[in-house]
């Protein structure tokens, strides 16, 4: 009976996420995204998770009110929505034009990372963050000439599952679900002289201890341990939405990789120096953060 009643629940969310896809994809991306901005505002903060939101809020800025607390739940339902109202005009977007500049809509800083990364002949890891529209990330190295494979958490609903792939092909073809599939992917593909994409701000149950925001949150170690075997660059990506569907990419150079011979040790030190660069970004914009990720203990 809970099976069925799981695979009920599967098909019927499977298929709002793919009718919200197909709405949205009737519409240009600024209306798409404006709309999906609305829908967010209106709707989010009034769900369960939204209290999520709002306690990681309290916790991260002890100093802010409640009703500016409320202002950031607002707006970072307002950035969700637009994010899932531009899902479906990923495709359209184009970062560099013939001379390797930006047309507008995405202006793109440190582009010469990526050219690093792309002929140094070895391979590379990206990391960063559900902030802006999270996805542009890649596009900035794939659209540069620099192939991607996206490490990802699969959604347990395998049809919400195939709608993520299916828009992320205007990005790439290559992915790798996390797990113990994904990291066999990972290490043949870094292996191989390849290149991981990662968002690395989300909880991991059997990670390691890493502070973020003051207190200890359980991290995926996986990207300190893949750059420690393969002496590979570490480099931290970013995308602020500036407005609408407008964003500024923002690459940095690689990190400094710790080499002390003590693996666990190095493997703390650097995703420390990972969280500590993200919870940066999202002090400067935090807004376009995700706070109802169950990211720390209640």
């Amino acid at each position: 009976m809970a099976e069925a009643a799981r695979r009920i629940r599967h098909v019927l969310e499977g298929a709002a996420a793919w009718m919200a896809f197909g709405f949205f994809g009737l519409m240009n991306l600024d209306r798409a995204s404006s709309l999906g901005g609305w829908l967010g505002r209106m709707i989010g903060p009034r769900l369960k998770v939204s209290n999520v939101a709002r306690r990681n809020l309290g916790h991260a800025f002890p100093e802010k009110s409640q009703g500016e607390i409320e202002e950031l739940v607002t707006a970072m339902w307002d950035n969700l929505g637009r994010v899932v109202g531009e899902y479906p005009h990923l495709y359209q977007l184009r970062l560099y034009d013939e001379d390797g500049k930006w047309p507008g809509r995405v202006t793109v800083e440190g582009a010469q990372y990526l050219d690093l990364l792309r002929d140094d002949g070895k391979p590379g890891i990206f990391f960063s963050a559900h902030l802006g529209n999270w996805e542009i990330n890649a596009m900035s190295a794939v659209q540069r000439g620099l192939p991607l494979t996206l490490v990802y958490r699969a959604p347990n609903n395998p049809l919400t599952d195939g709608l993520i792939r299916h828009a992320r092909r205007a990005i790439t073809r290559s992915f790798a679900a996390k797990g113990s599939s994904g990291a066999r992917d990972s290490l043949r593909i870094l292996g191989q002289g390849g290149h991981l994409a990662l968002l690395a701000d989300q909880k991991m149950n059997d990670g390691i201890a890493v502070p973020f925001f003051g207190r200890e949150a359980m991290t995926a170690p996986a990207l300190a341990q893949l750059a420690l075997k393969f002496k590979c660059p570490v480099v931290p990506a970013r995308v602020v939405r500036t407005r609408g569907a407008h964003f500024r990419m923002i690459l940095y150079p690689p990190l400094e990789i710790p080499q002390s011979g003590d693996k666990p040790a190095d493997v703390a030190m650097l995703m420390g120096q990972v969280n500590g660069i993200i919870e940066v970004w999202v002090r400067e914009n935090p807004e376009q953060w995700m706070w109802i990720h169950r990211r720390w203990p209640d």
